[in-house]
């Protein structure tokens, strides 16, 4: 195991204070920055993506395991910190930038690279989608967020959420260990727990019917408490009879809601909602 990283001594040293607003609690514990590097398997033949590298913490522990490690971090008062911290290991790459905002092809080389990475839970799927849509898709995503949301993003049909929708239609999401408040400093308000998500070559939904889908669940979630024949029928001006048209071709009971549908479901109803529109513009 490496020496701890004096996180506080360092903050103070370089007149550092933590931004709530990104979500910057860094794990001072090694023994989970360890566990962690273990949770996403990470072996020198891999090339890892690490985003939100902080202070380096957890960057020594990828760089001592893997091939190679690209740590991108968006806040541009870290940097200094992070190459005095790293400078003994030859096989980081440093990049200040926000990773909603940039290719990874840009620093990565292969597809299937490993992504490690502590965010804001509510950038998760949003990343996701943004780093599969790149050029070079990562294989492999580990993530640090709050325990809840980690938990409902591994939930089962008939207790989804938009959220675990949007995880699980791109790979199998699984809770790997939990990280207690204690651990970070400063120390969050809630848990944490490490979610490894094993990424799916192509998408459970197709690629061409992503968009009609994400639509449609927010539609659908946004009022979750009702049934799907009321709750869509906002969507897209489809009225009360163009949603129950809708669930009657996609062979879904207009009477169920929104969080009992499984993928399959949604994939039946994004298909039905495209044919639709087609055969609508056909008309018009």
């Amino acid at each position: 195991m490496l020496s701890p990283l004096p996180v506080q001594s360092i903050l103070k040293d370089y007149g550092l204070h933590p931004k709530k607003g990104l979500g910057q609690n860094f794990l001072v514990d090694d023994t989970y920055l360890q566990r962690i590097v273990e949770a996403a398997g990470v072996s020198p033949q891999d090339e890892v993506l690490e985003i939100g590298a902080g202070l380096g913490s957890l960057t020594r522990y990828l760089a001592a395991s893997a091939g190679r490690v690209c740590a991108v971090e968006m806040d541009g008062r870290f940097m200094p910190v992070l190459k005095k911290v790293l400078k003994d290991f030859d096989n980081v790459t440093l990049v200040n930038a926000d990773m909603m905002e940039t290719d990874p092809g840009e620093w990565m080389r292969q597809p299937g690279y490993q992504v490690v990475a502590n965010i804001p839970y509510y950038i998760t799927s949003a990343l996701i989608r943004h780093l599969l849509e790149s050029g070079v898709k990562p294989g492999r995503m580990t993530l640090t967020i709050q325990k809840e949301v980690a938990q409902r993003i591994c939930a089962k049909a008939g207790d989804l959420s938009l959220l675990a929708l949007s995880v699980q239609v791109f790979g199998n999401p699984r809770v790997a260990l939990a990280i207690p408040a204690g651990a970070f400093y400063p120390a969050p308000k809630v848990d944490s727990a490490v979610l490894t998500v094993e990424l799916l070559e192509n998408p459970l939904i197709p690629q061409e019917h992503l968009a009609e889908f994400f639509n449609l669940a927010k539609a659908a979630f946004s009022h979750k408490r009702k049934m799907l024949h009321n709750a869509l029928s906002g969507y897209a001006g489809l009225g009360a009879e163009g949603a129950a048209r809708l669930l009657e071709k996609a062979a879904i009971d207009a009477q169920r809601r929104a969080q009992t549908l499984t993928l399959e479901e949604w994939g039946r109803l994004a298909d039905a909602s495209l044919q639709l529109k087609a055969q609508q513009n056909l008309i018009t």
